[in-house]
């Protein structure tokens, strides 16, 4: 029995038939899965311009496989268009929107499986959750890379060609000329951005989970080859639905464990620790936010790509893509199934390295552990994020005096009019889950200090979280937050802190009857939003220890 046969069959479904035939479904038709394939095409955001090409492709090769399409709209928020204004506010808490929305046309028409199209930050995510919320026969299509800028032959990116660039402009090392012609280069056509930053991470990770067919994670956007793996998914999730092969089949801890390892080896976003324990919470597993640094001690980082190196997206798919790196990590993969048939040991076998310095063997890697730590201490009780690989080596052991903002806008309005001295930490704080709300990811300021020449002189503290695409001394995720009353939240101006990156500890260097007193004043502040979705979100979200999923 199929699910879609609770809507379709039996003298009590005449109706649901007679409006599924006003759909232009034929009888023959009736007879066959139904498969939803989950759109998230809008004009607005570049990683998805072009999913509408890939929908296609998708339905024809579920109809190749004898189901019958339909498309349905998801949202999506481009992050580098709300970045810096409350438009951010919007973007974590848009991942339970997607979920949700997925979730609810798969049960409220009876779905017997689903194509994900998706590409940016929360909307993979999102999907995933829903997947593995659902559990039913489901395959991710990601829509892919974007490609390089160029300007006068040299290799252009979002991050460091714009969002830093401002700061270059702030500090007289660049005119404005110059950032006009940056704008228009940096960004030549649809695709996500082109280094390791939070979209591509995930869809490298899933691609490691097997959500997703080898070769799905890295296959730039526009080209014919993600044609052909969108109309394969299409083809390949048949077989899943005639097998019942659903998400938690293939979502299993060892998957899971794997996208964090291919993270780690990646040099990947620290967003994934807010992503990875959702989309794991939705399967019904339990990984706690130890289990990134345990992996990232025994995984080393063998890929360098922007933001902490200078190679793209495209380099890490002509190296060999995800296969590859699987390849080159062998023996530390868990052997798991995936959406394509083949195990994910047996995909890595499969993988071949093509650039021994896009994707480095484990003894020649570039760093012994992996991109992210995750720190503990007087600060962070419940723990901190950090990206290591992205931090210099004088920075990684850093005690300096606290410089307190009550909001990302007046930090960045200290950084840009150079207020903030050398030889200080920048706090940025009650723009968690709860306090932001949404946690709004804080590259606007990252970029204007590493632009500012400023990556080894200031550091960033943060209960928010941070772009992939952040580089420097920058710790965010600090849980609890500044407006569940965390440490964070009695700072003061001239507090020391210090950092042992190497020791995994964030420690807030003030005596606990000092801190017994503050907390004895401090007041809970009110609440932002008092009014529409982010006012539910505020007051259901969880700590980013946890995932920042809705309770």
């Amino acid at each position: 029995m199929m699910r879609s046969d609770r809507a379709k069959k039996g003298l009590e479904n005449a109706a649901s038939r007679a409006l599924l035939y006003a759909c232009g479904i034929t009888r023959e038709q009736m007879e066959a899965p139904f498969i939803g394939i989950a759109n998230a095409f809008t004009d607005i955001v570049p990683g998805h311009v072009g999913l509408n090409e890939l929908a296609r492709a998708a339905e024809q090769g579920v109809a190749a496989g004898g189901g019958v399409p339909f498309q349905f709209g998801v949202m999506a928020i481009c992050d580098g268009i709300a970045m810096g204004h409350p438009g951010m506010f919007y973007s974590l808490p848009s991942r339970e929107l997607i979920a949700d929305t997925v979730e609810s046309m798969a049960m409220a028409h009876a779905l017997d499986g689903l194509v994900l199209l998706t590409d940016c930050d929360k909307i993979t995510p999102g999907m995933l959750m829903a997947a593995a919320r659902l559990d039913i026969p489901a395959i991710m299509v990601t829509a892919g890379p974007m490609h390089s800028g160029r300007l006068r032959g040299k290799p252009l990116s979002l991050v460091r060609d714009t969002f830093e660039a401002v700061g270059r402009v702030q500090a007289g090392v660049m005119d404005e000329a110059e950032l006009a012609e940056l704008e228009i280069e940096a960004c030549p056509g649809p695709g996500s951005c082109q280094g390791m930053y939070t979209a591509n991470t995930m869809a490298c990770l899933t691609e490691a989970m097997g959500m997703s067919l080898p070769g799905c994670g890295t296959a730039l956007a526009g080209m014919a080859d993600k044609r052909r793996l969108a109309y394969n998914s299409g083809k390949q999730l048949m077989k899943l639905v005639e097998q019942d092969i659903t998400t938690r089949q293939i979502i299993t801890k060892a998957s899971v464990r794997n996208a964090i390892r291919m993270d780690m080896a990646l040099g990947g976003s620290t967003n994934t620790a807010l992503h990875v324990p959702a989309i794991a919470h939705e399967a019904g597993l339990d990984i706690a936010l130890e289990t990134f640094d345990e992996i990232s001690q025994a995984t080393p980082q063998i890929c360098k790509l922007r933001p902490a190196g200078d190679y793209m997206m495209e380099d890490l798919h002509w190296a060999g893509g995800i296969p590859a790196v699987l390849s080159s990590l062998a023996d530390l993969v868990e052997d798991n199934p995936t959406v394509s048939g083949s195990t994910i040991k047996q995909i890595a076998a499969q993988g071949q390295v093509s650039n021994d310095d896009v994707i480095r063997s484990v003894d020649n890697a570039y760093a012994p552990q992996g991109g992210i730590a995750v720190l503990r201490g007087s600060l962070c009780p419940e723990g901190a994020v950090v990206k290591q690989i992205a931090v210099s080596a004088k920075m990684r052991k850093f005690r300096a005096p606290a410089r307190c903002f009550d909001s990302e806008e007046a930090a960045m309005e200290a950084i840009l009019a150079d207020q903030i001295p050398d030889g200080s930490w920048a706090i940025i704080r009650y723009e968690g889950p709860r306090g932001g709300p949404g946690m709004r990811e804080m590259l606007n300021p990252t970029a204007a200090l590493t632009g500012m020449g400023k990556e080894e002189s200031i550091g960033l503290l943060t209960d928010g979280r941070f772009s992939g695409g952040t580089r420097g001394p920058c710790i965010g995720h600090i849980s609890p937050e500044a407006a569940a009353g965390g440490p964070i939240a009695l700072v003061q101006d001239g507090d020391e802190i210090e950092i042992d990156l190497d020791e995994r500890r964030l420690d807030l260097l003030v005596d606990e009857a000092e801190l017994q007193r503050r907390r004895a004043a401090w007041q809970p502040p009110q609440p932002k939003v008092t009014t529409g979705w982010l006012s539910r979100y505020a007051r259901l979200v969880s700590s980013a220890a946890q995932g920042a999923v809705m309770e």
